[in-house]
């Protein structure tokens, strides 16, 4: 029994169930809900001028790096001064740091000031090292030469300017903690360096908290929610060629080599996307093992570059890291279950995928047999048409003569 051929052809049913083949829908196609196509149209303007603001006014390192006391991003090479080479965000004042970290202060970690650096300065074992503000006014110094001279020109101060430092007022500030470099900012490591403090006390400088508040204050802005999202932005933003190919290019082409490889392995191909689909799994499952630190010595660490092995910093990333192998272990097993549980149905089919092919490829036979009967007949009409036609003047021709 045939249904209604609304859906395909424009006829609708009458109340009887008996399609009604004269009538067709013929009234006026239009867009009625018309709000919603304005608030439509609004939305993409609004994602247009919100997308050129971006591109135009936004800085994609500001996802990854911090700012300076001048508001300069760090690596940026078009800023005042050049600091393509100084990645790395500094807190010059660890009291300022100490203080963001109080539960009742009303300082926050953002206000401290910071500064860029090439690397993490650490204290010396027989001195006291300087971080000073980048060269200007007074200093004649050129930021070459300020990097050379790791970042100090206390020398140079004077009188005033020193004494201004030991009240930790700038330009310069002392290196009394050491800090390691945490997705690209200098985090303090709450173990003062004795032979550092000592210099600064016989200088007369003013008393700096040592309290472990110095580490969890840098630690717990580096590894809040919103910066850890930002570095997600920024890793997608870095990885899209990658992700162009193996999520777009790549695909595609596999795609087509597996669509010619089921044709001509009928019997074998399912058993090998089974195997491969559930082998790739596991090598997933494991790689999430190993860089949550579960197995081997490869997890990752947010600490940069080399450094103390007894230093270790815990980075909410290695805990989405033990989440997703958790999630892939349960996939991994639900997968391996339902590849056993699904065999008879995969022999069945290969069956139909051999079946399939057979029927495809004896259809091409007969079409190619009919096709060259075609031709055939074809050409034996062409024949016959010509030797009719050679009868036919000779016929007329010849009589003619003898006449």
């Amino acid at each position: 029994m045939r249904g209604p051929l609304g859906a395909v052809i424009g006829r609708y049913p009458s109340s009887d169930g008996v399609t009604q083949m004269g009538a067709i829908i013929s009234h006026n196609r239009k867009c009625r809900d018309i709000t919603v196509l304005f608030i439509f149209i609004a939305f993409w303007i609004a994602m247009i001028v919100n997308s050129s603001f971006g591109f135009n006014q936004g800085n994609p390192l500001r996802l990854t790096y911090g700012v300076d006391y001048k508001g300069n991003v760090c690596g940026d090479k078009h800023s005042d001064p050049n600091l393509s080479k100084l990645e790395l965000r500094y807190w010059q004042n660890p009291n300022q740091v100490y203080q963001s970290g109080l539960k009742d202060s009303q300082f926050k970690l953002v206000d401290a000031r910071t500064i860029c650096l090439s690397e993490c300065p650490i204290p010396s074992d027989d001195s006291l090292n300087w971080v000073c503000d980048y060269p200007d006014g007074d200093i004649r110094l050129s930021m070459k030469d300020w990097i050379n001279r790791n970042y100090d020109y206390f020398e140079f101060l004077t009188p005033e300017m020193r004494n201004s430092s030991l009240q930790l007022q700038g330009p310069c500030y002392p290196v009394i903690f050491p800090s390691v470099n945490v997705y690209w900012s200098c985090q303090f490591i709450a173990r003062p360096s004795n032979t550092s403090l000592k210099h600064w006390q016989q200088m007369g400088g003013v008393s700096i908290n040592e309290n472990i508040v110095i580490d969890k204050s840098i630690h717990k802005s580096i590894n809040s929610r919103s910066a850890v999202l930002k570095r997600y932005m920024a890793d997608m933003g870095k990885a899209w060629p990658v992700l162009i190919v193996c999520g777009g290019i790549l695909p595609l082409f596999l795609s087509v080599i597996w669509l010619m490889l089921i044709r001509h392995f009928v019997a074998a191909m399912p058993w090998i996307t089974v195997v491969l689909f559930n082998v790739l799994i596991i090598s997933v499952t494991m790689f999430y093992y190993l860089k949550a630190g579960w197995i081997g010595n490869d997890a990752i660490s947010p600490i940069i570059g080399e450094h103390d092995a007894y230093t270790n910093v815990f980075g909410r990333e290695v805990t989405h890291l033990r989440a997703i192998a958790i999630l892939m272990t349960f996939i991994m097993a639900v997968a391996i279950l339902t590849s056993i549980a699904i065999v008879r149905r995969i022999l069945m089919a290969t069956s139909v995928l051999k079946a399939r092919i057979a029927l495809r490829y004896a259809v091409t036979i007969i079409c190619l047999v009919l096709f060259a009967k075609l031709i055939s007949d074809s050409n034996m009409s062409v024949c016959l048409t010509l030797e009719s036609e050679m009868t036919v003047q000779q016929y007329f021709h010849y009589p003619s003569q003898s006449v």
